[in-house]
């Protein structure tokens, strides 16, 4: 039961290999029969098997979404794209839950365990494809990126224009996803002016990835089920297409920062040949996050230090110490070396890049934690955001949350990775308030709210780790109370089929147990995917998520017509300018607040460039006025065709 269908069938219902619960540094039990097991059961080769069908599965998905043709601008053919992506999904998932159920229920436990991993693998592709198929769906007719032009896509176009002139760097943003923006530009689109082209192709490649990567992630750490607990929600709920680079780095980064300090609390017991090769891999992964996007390294930085503090082999000899420092040698100069182009950009430059922008979040209480909202709010306010829940504010799903989060500190305390997650939490939570506080004296966010993403992944994370916890302490209880003792001395006596006959809870009851689960997250996956994605079908209202698949409508394609399917006549032209740093303004930009309630919310006089009430009131005046006219004058040439 400790399992949830363990990997390996015959052994124990302790999790200590995986899940650093049980006894916590013991490692995996040895067979005398492995060099006879056959190819499936060899560790590499189901580790690969993992990858290649979640990608397949991520990248497949994304390539049959293409098929699918309605007018994305039209409500109508955006609901009709919604349906025919769950239409793919179920025709895809339902076999691979059947089979997953079938040998749950038939056959050998070893068949199930295979058939298991490569399930869970194909789910957490899937989820994140069917995301990446519904931005297929919005932008189909279009070759530009969500965004268009506007706001950050556009400087990441110019960013990407920039390196194609050998410019170099642009500021302190991180260039690796802006380099990979030039070269794809270069080799299939010709270069410069068709950057925006790439970014279309990548934001979709790697919104398709994001579920593969997450979820091969956590599977260093945690067997299939509890991996895909935590990797399918995640990335659903973190996901945003316009920027999917951004979001994967989190996701990744947490447990590879627990299985960096796993193998730092390990170093007496490792080889110091292992120690350095482990250490060089993560080290060059870590500088290549970085460099992929460095904003989680900031809200992770302090808990990151605190928790390697805390598990270093202070008390194991000086010996063991040694080898510890030595592996924390390596990864920190093979990072350093591989990071060191934005580490010199942003030592130059970063005291002279202030982030003076606000948005809802940062209205909003700074004590919320549990949602997020951009700068394309809606009709939603500081007011009317978030909604009070019945208890002290907090919702049932953040009391229930918070209880799972209590179980995983109570009861998994003796996993790395909880004590990881929480350290990383608390010093996120720290780093927010601090920035938050000193935020109207220093007239800068310094994106503080985005830590509302990292505390909530960690939340999540110490509650599935809270289930677990649950699972293998409770099974165990089960077993050793409500056992018989014939049963218990049958297998004390060494018998092969004693561990499996004297069970109070068979093993064929927890692989189908598991197997049921495994279903319910599928069914989560394609809900929240369909939730996700239709944030994004094309609207042209300027305040809603909408508006970046619209733009993506309204500029001309290369030969200089509009997009099949734009509601223009006259498109916008490419644009092909170059990045250059923006003037660095002396206060706090206060977005979504109109003019007459910036001297409330900011503090001053709003700029003139800022709209009142009254020029909103007069567009949409005038917005009525010419549909009206357009509904009279068409009304007119029907008349005269009658």
């Amino acid at each position: 039961m400790t399992h949830l269908a363990p990997e390996v069938v015959g052994t124990s219902g302790t999790a200590h290999s995986r899940t650093g619960t049980g006894t916590p540094d013991a490692g995996p039990v040895p067979s005398p029969s492995a060099a006879r097991r056959p190819w499936t059961s060899r560790r590499r080769v189901l580790a690969v098997a993992e990858g290649v069908v979640s990608l397949t599965a991520a990248v497949g998905y994304m390539l049959l979404s293409r098929r699918i043709d309605v007018n994305p601008i039209v409500r109508l053919g955006q609901v009709s794209g919604l349906a025919t992506l769950q239409m793919y999904a179920a025709v895809i998932g339902l076999p691979l839950l059947g089979l997953l159920l079938y040998t749950a229920h038939r056959g050998p436990a070893r068949r199930h365990q295979l058939v298991k991993r490569l399930v869970c693998a194909a789910l957490a592709g899937l989820a994140t494809g069917v995301i990446a198929g519904g931005v297929v769906v919005a932008l189909h007719g279009t070759p530009h990126p969500l965004g268009g032009q506007e706001g950050d896509p556009g400087v990441l176009i110019d960013m990407a224009n920039s390196f194609l002139h050998h410019e170099g760097m642009s500021g302190i943003y991180p260039p690796a996803f802006p380099a990979l923006m030039a070269l794809w530009a270069k080799i299939r689109y010709n270069g410069r002016g068709e950057t925006g082209f790439a970014l279309h192709d990548l934001q979709i490649f790697f919104t398709a990835v994001a579920g593969p990567m997450a979820y091969l992630a956590w599977r260093i750490l945690l067997r299939p089920f509890w991996a895909l607990l935590i990797a399918v929600p995640a990335t659903v709920l973190f996901l945003d297409p316009i920027r999917p680079y951004s979001h994967i780095v989190m996701i990744v980064l947490l447990p590879l920062l627990g299985y960096w300090l796993r193998e730092m609390r390990l170093a007496g017991r490792r080889a110091t040949r292992h120690l350095l090769v482990r250490g060089l891999v993560l080290g060059v992964t870590f500088g290549a996050l970085f460099l992929w996007y460095s904003g989680w390294y900031i809200w992770a930085a302090p808990g990151a230090l605190m928790a390697a503090l805390f598990f270093f082999p202070w008390r194991q000899g000086a010996a063991t110490a040694k080898k510890a420092g030595l592996y924390i040698g390596v990864t920190l100069l093979s990072a350093g070396i591989v990071a060191a182009p934005l580490l010199y950009q942003m030592a130059r430059l970063g005291a002279d890049n202030p982030d003076r922008y606000a948005f809802l979040a940062v209205y909003a209480d700074p004590g919320y934690v549990l949602g997020w909202v951009s700068d394309r709010s809606g009709t939603l306010t500081y007011q009317t955001w978030p909604v009070a829940g019945e208890m002290a504010g907090q919702s049932g799903f953040a009391l229930l949350l918070l209880f799972g989060v209590g179980l995983g500190l109570g009861l998994g305390l003796r996993n790395i990775m909880v004590r990881t997650a929480a350290a990383v939490l608390a010093g996120a939570w720290l780093a927010r308030f601090w920035f938050a506080g000193h935020m109207a004296q220093d007239k800068a966010i310094q994106l503080y709210p985005r830590t509302t993403w990292i505390i909530m992944y960690c939340l999540m994370i110490l509650a599935v780790l809270g289930m677990m916890a649950v699972v293998d302490r409770g099974s165990g209880w089960i077993e050793r109370v409500l056992r018989p003792r014939s049963a218990g001395a049958g297998s004390a006596s060494g018998s092969a089929s004693g561990a499996g006959l004297g069970r109070v809870i068979p093993l064929r009851v927890v692989r189908q147990l598991a197997a049921g689960m495994v279903c319910v997250v599928a069914l989560f996956a394609t809900m929240g995917a369909s939730w996700s994605v239709n944030r994004y079908m094309p609207s042209s209202d300027v305040d809603t998520m909408g508006i970046d698949a619209y733009r993506a409508h309204v500029i001309k394609q290369r030969d200089g017509s509009c997009p099949r399917f734009s509601p223009r006549e006259n498109c916008w032209d490419i644009e092909k300018d170059d990045w250059k740093p923006g003037p660095i303004q002396d206060f706090i930009w206060c977005a979504g607040i109109v003019a007459d309630d910036w001297p409330s919310v900011c503090g001053m006089e709003a700029p003139k460039r800022v709209r009142s009430r009254a020029d909103i009131e007069r567009d949409a005046e005038a917005e009525r006025q010419a549909r009206k006219d357009v509904s009279q004058t068409e009304k007119a040439k029907d008349a005269q065709k009658r």
